[in-house]
C-alpha cells in the first residue's frame, strides 16, 4: 500500500481539504464550515475531526500517512508559529502542533498565498519550474514566492505580500493595510472597479460604464475588450502597475514564470497581453525575461500546495 497525505486550505468561510497519493494524485476532496465564533476556538479540533473521521472511512491509519500540509490566511514564522489570521479570529498560536497533537501525525503549515504558489509550481501553471513567483487577484491581492522549489515567507512571515508593494505615492485613498498607493487598490476586483469609477469621474466621454447600476471587474474588461475608452484606460491602469510589480520582483528574484491567479485572471489573454507589455517595458536589462501564464489549479491550488507541503516537509525560508 503506497503512502498518503492531505493538504488543508482555511479559509474564512470554509476548509477545504484534498486526500492525494504521494505522486500527486488528488483521491478526494471534501470541506467542512469555518467556525470562527470564540476567536476560531473551535476551528483546529473541527480539522482533526475532519482528517481522522475521513481517514476511517478511506480505512487509513497514521501509518499509511506522511502527514497533512495547511494552509492558513495571515503570517507564518520561520518556525511554524501563526502571527495572527484577522479573518479566524486567531491571534499568536501554534495551529500547526495543536493539530499534530490531536491526529498524530506531521503537520506543516504555511501562508495560504504561499501555499498556493507552491500548488502552481508542483501541479499547476508554473508546473516544470522551480523558481515561481504567483499573483492572486481577487477581493485583494495575494502573492507568493517560490525559489528553489521552496516557500519564501521572511522573518515575520509576510514575504510574498506582492499586493501591499506600493505603487502610486500619490495614491490618496488608503488601501485596507494602512497605506496608500498599494498595487492591490488598482490590481484587485474591487480596485479595478474604483479605477473605473474615478475614471468616470474625471473623464466626461460616454462609456457603457455609465449605464450600469452595479460595474464588476469582468465588465470592465468585457467592455475593453470591445474598444470601450474608459474601460481600456482602467484595465491599462491594472496592466501599467502589476507590469511595474513583476518587472521589479524579477530584479529582485528573478524567476522562471510568473502565474496569475484569482478571479481577475479569468479575463484570460487581454489581462495577460497588457502586463506583458508593460512588464517589457519596465524590464530592460536581460531579453530573457521570465514568462507570464494563468493559474490552473483554481480553487484547488490551496489544497495542492498544501499537500506538497506535507510531503516536502515545512520547506519555508
Amino acid at each position: 500500500m503506497g503512502k498518503y497525505c492531505i493538504g488543508v486550505d482555511v479559509g474564512g468561510t470554509s476548509v477545504k481539504f484534498g486526500l492525494f497519493c504521494e505522486n500527486g494524485e488528488l483521491l478526494k476532496k471534501w470541506e467542512i464550515p469555518t467556525r470562527k465564533e470564540n476567536h476560531g476556538a473551535q476551528i483546529v479540533s473541527d480539522i482533526a475531526e475532519s482528517i481522522l473521521k475521513k481517514m476511517e472511512e478511506q480505512n487509513l491509519t497514521a501509518e499509511n500517512m506522511i502527514g497533512v500540509g495547511m494552509g492558513v490566511p495571515g503570517p507564518i514564522t520561520a518556525d511554524g508559529q501563526v502571527v495572527r489570521c484577522v479573518n479566524l479570529g486567531w491571534g499568536h498560536c501554534d495551529a500547526a502542533g495543536d493539530l499534530g497533537a490531536r491526529i498524530n501525525m506531521p503537520v506543516a503549515i504555511g501562508n495560504d498565498a504561499n501555499v498556493a504558489a507552491l500548488g502552481e509550481m508542483w501541479k499547476g501553471g508554473g508546473e516544470g519550474h522551480d523558481d515561481v513567483v504567483m499573483l492572486t487577484l481577487g477581493t485583494g491581492v495575494g502573492g507568493g514566492v517560490i525559489l528553489n522549489g521552496r516557500m519564501v515567507a521572511g522573518k515575520r512571515g509576510v514575504g510574498g505580500e506582492l499586493g501591499h508593494i506600493t505603487v502610486n505615492p500619490e495614491e490618496n485613498q488608503q488601501c485596507n493595510c494602512g497605506n496608500r498607493g498599494c498595487l492591490e487598490q488598482y490590481a484587485s476586483a474591487t480596485g479595478v472597479v474604483r479605477v473605473a469609477k474615478k475614471l468616470m469621474e474625471e473623464d466626461n466621454r460616454d462609456s457603457g460604464l455609465r449605464h450600469m447600476e452595479n460595474i464588476s471587474a469582468k465588465d470592465v474588461f468585457d467592455l475593453a475588450r470591445e474598444g470601450d475608452g474608459l474601460a481600456v484606460k482602467a484595465v491599462d491602469i491594472l496592466g501599467r502597475y502589476l507590469g511595474m510589480v513583476l518587472a521589479n520582483v524579477s530584479m529582485t528574484v528573478d524567476p522562471d514564470i510568473y502565474v496569475i491567479g484569482g478571479g481577475v485572471s479569468k479575463a484570460g489573454e487581454i489581462l495577460l497581453r497588457v502586463i506583458e507589455t508593460y512588464y517589457r517595458q519596465y524590464v530592460c536589462i536581460t531579453q530573457d525575461r521570465a514568462k507570464i501564464v494563468l493559474a490552473r489549479l483554481g480553487n484547488e491550488a490551496g489544497i495542492y500546495g498544501a499537500a506538497k507541503l506535507a510531503l516536502s516537509g515545512r520547506e519555508q525560508v
